[in-house]
């Protein structure tokens, strides 16, 4: 029988990280109520960091002996240079695994250099992962179909290093195209919507969708300025954001979220949670953070939006909790549809707001009649190669969907990004919904 000691390293890290998520499990099922508020928040936080980094590792192990370990027997692997080489993907590597721990230490009004850093470096890790694997494979396939009685000669040897290479200029090229997108303001993106049964006293009222704008590590309050900027110049009737808003405790964080205070759509102001607000594990304070700036939590529950033309005219807008406080088992929270919709009648329009699609399309499920459900979550994949991920897992991935004859979806791609600076093959965005009456 192999002991643990003979297991490949890989293996090890694959074992370790087993072991860390059934402490996860452990921790949400039998420890969630004997410990304090604030150590089981801690817990939390500390086991997916460990989690996601002894899966990193096994990857971090695949970039050491491509990048560098494949060039050992190599004429420049005394060089300098190689040295220099080896210590910048050392860095590169403790950087990207430290990014995970700096939800514990590294959080302000504004982002620490470091903490983009690290975020960086993993946006860089995840592309770079990809593309030794994609050549890799490429590089197996051809020697298939090259035929496995080939002698290995220089050619193979310079086709091994040329792997890395090329996978390094591809990473790092798309590193900066990420970079510099995701440095550029929101898109506006102007979508009408018509809404079954909505009253023509409240044909063309404008809506503003934000989503996912992830307050933290990497963003802080000098990009939560400029949206709220963008959102006051389209005047809105009303402003909704679905969830994710922030990934800090509401104390920590507060002085990043002043700008909210300036929102002042005529018609209000509401939120719902996404799953990383119940990461942070302290939702009660940040919805009475929330509050103090006039914006009012959905709480599995619904407001009649009046229409400022007639009293007699409204719709109902209603919000849940994120699915995943079910998950977490997190006390007084979860997705409750009957107890968010109770009082909204089908003879009125009915627009809901839930975070992740998948809780979209339960809704649509239990209650065909919603005429409206916006979403956030999916981030329209956030940066290449997780776009295909993004897209086979969510029921619905970004933008407008009609559901049967009534119902409409529509996904934010998200206002900001999450940690990764970064955004390939999507855009940060603010929806300006304008409500059609038929």
């Amino acid at each position: 029988m192999i002991s643990f000691k003979q297991l490949p390293i890989e293996a090890k890290a694959a074992v370790a990280a087993g072991v860390v998520f059934f402490s996860m499990m452990l921790s949400r099922s039998y420890l969630a109520e004997k410990l304090d508020f604030r150590t089981r928040r801690w817990l939390l936080r500390l086991q997916m960091a460990l989690f996601a980094n002894t899966l990193m590792l096994m990857g971090s192990l695949h970039v050491w002996r491509s990048t560098v370990t494949t060039f050992n027997r190599s004429s420049a692997a005394s060089s300098f240079c190689f040295m220099l080489w080896k210590i910048a993907v050392f860095m590169f590597l403790a950087l990207a695994h430290s990014s995970f721990f700096t939800l514990l230490f590294l959080v302000a009004e504004e982002p620490y250099f470091f903490s983009l850093a690290a975020y960086t470096c993993l946006g860089a890790y995840i592309i770079l992962i990809f593309f030794l694997f994609t050549l890799g494979s490429v590089e197996q396939a051809y020697k298939f179909l090259a035929g496995r009685g080939a002698k290995a000669g220089t050619g193979n040897k310079n086709r091994t290093a040329l792997k890395p290479v090329l996978a390094v200029v591809l990473t790092v090229v798309l590193t900066v195209v990420g970079l510099l997108n995701a440095s550029q303001p929101p898109t506006v993106i102007s979508v009408e919507i018509p809404v079954h049964k909505l009253p023509t006293t409240m044909n063309n009222l404008k809506m503003v969708l934000l989503s996912d704008i992830h307050l933290g590590p990497t963003v802080g309050k000098t990009k939560l300025a400029m949206i709220v900027r963008m959102v006051k110049a389209l005047k809105p009737d009303i402003t909704v954001i679905v969830g994710d808003l922030t990934d800090a405790e509401a104390k920590i964080i507060r002085p990043a979220v002043e700008p909210l205070g300036e929102l002042d759509s005529p018609l209000g102001t509401y939120f719902v949670t996404g799953n990383h607000e119940y990461y942070t594990s302290d939702v009660s304070n940040w919805f009475e953070l929330l509050k103090s700036f006039n914006i009012q939590p959905l709480h599995n529950e619904n407001v009649k939006i009046v229409s400022p033309k007639s009293t007699s005219d409204w719709f109902c807008l209603a919000g849940v909790d994120d699915i995943e406080a079910d998950v977490l088992r997190y006390s007084g929270h979860g997705m409750d549809l009957k107890k968010a919709l109770r009082g909204c009648s089908s003879e009125h329009a009915i627009v809901l707001l839930a975070h992740q699609p998948i809780a979209a399309k339960w809704a649509l499920q239990e209650r065909p009649d919603l005429n409206l459900i916006l979403s956030g979550h999916t981030h329209g994949g956030q940066i290449f190669p997780l776009n295909a991920g993004a897209y086979l897992l969510n029921p619905f991935f970004v933008g407008l969907y009609k559901v049967g004859q009534n119902t409409f979806v529509y996904v934010s791609p998200g206002t900001m990004y999450y940690g990764i600076p970064m955004r390939l093959g999507s855009r940060a965005e603010i929806t300006e919904i304008i409500l059609r009456s038929p």
